[in-house]
């Protein structure tokens, strides 16, 4: 029963993603302008100064920011579907709490890599150079960092009452992780106080590790990665585990007390 409850969660938050045409266009729109108009923009005056190709710099930290971003919000907007007919009768149903949050991950996992997708197909577009081993290795990376993004959306979730207050805190949290992740910019020589608030960043695991894997085996490998993706992984998974168990404990105990 548990089991299919988080089957037929995950398919309904898959389902009203495809189902809604102005949420697929805007959640495209937006990364296809930062990598077009950002990545273009910068390349003629950065790319020779840096040493590598700005635009797929800029390609990979937007499909990062876009799973991680994507995928927490998903989780977040759990606050809402509390108001709706569907979800109270999920909160009053003999659904195990941890059941309904596990649901949620799953579908929005994969409506942030069918995001994701479609962020490859507009870099190949633009020219960005993606071999066919990469493409695979970005597979399991999208699923690493959506897992992570909805892990970080379970923890948000838990301390927040209401959509206002996640309207308000949401961009709060977000805006600031993508500068500081180097989703745009390189993050290497960061005033110290701006490289401790980068290191604390969860969004900068996951952009680092999408160009660790990207840039395997190239030479511009030491100038855009940050840390092995091993590193990487365990910060991730450690952090996975914190916010999953926290988070969820949360917000069980906060929907027992409704």
């Amino acid at each position: 029963m548990e089991l299919n409850a988080v089957i037929a969660l995950a398919y309904r938050d898959l389902m009203k993603f495809l189902r809604d045409p102005t949420r697929i266009v805007a959640s495209l729109l937006f990364p296809s302008v930062f990598i077009g108009v950002l990545g273009g923009s910068f390349q003629a005056g950065l790319g020779t100064a840096l040493g590598y190709d700005f635009m797929s710099f800029v390609f990979v930290g937007v499909i990062a920011q876009t799973l991680f971003q994507s995928s927490a919000m998903g989780i977040i907007s759990m606050i809402e579907d509390r108001q709706n007919d569907f979800m109270q009768e999920v909160f009053v149903s003999p659904i195990s709490r941890y059941s309904i949050v596990l649901g949620k991950i799953v579908g929005e996992t994969l409506v942030s890599i069918t995001q994701g997708v479609a962020v490859v197909l507009f870099g190949l577009v633009i020219g960005v150079s993606i071999t066919p081993g990469k493409a695979l290795g970005f597979l399991w990376v999208a699923i690493i960092i959506c897992l992570f993004g909805a892990a970080f959306g379970v923890m948000v979730l838990s301390n927040l009452k209401s959509q206002r207050a996640a309207n308000q805190i949401f961009p709060f949290l977000m805006l600031p992780q993508i500068f500081l992740a180097g989703v745009f910019t390189p993050v290497q020589n960061l005033p110290w106080i701006l490289d401790i608030l980068s290191r604390i960043s969860p969004m900068r695991y996951a952009v680092d590790l999408a160009r660790g894997v990207f840039y395997a085996n190239s030479p511009e490998y030491p100038l855009v990665v940050l840390s092995h993706p091993i590193i990487n992984i365990m910060v991730i998974f450690t952090l996975f585990l914190v916010f999953v168990i926290a988070g969820t404990w949360l917000f069980v105990r906060h929907e027992s007390n409704r």
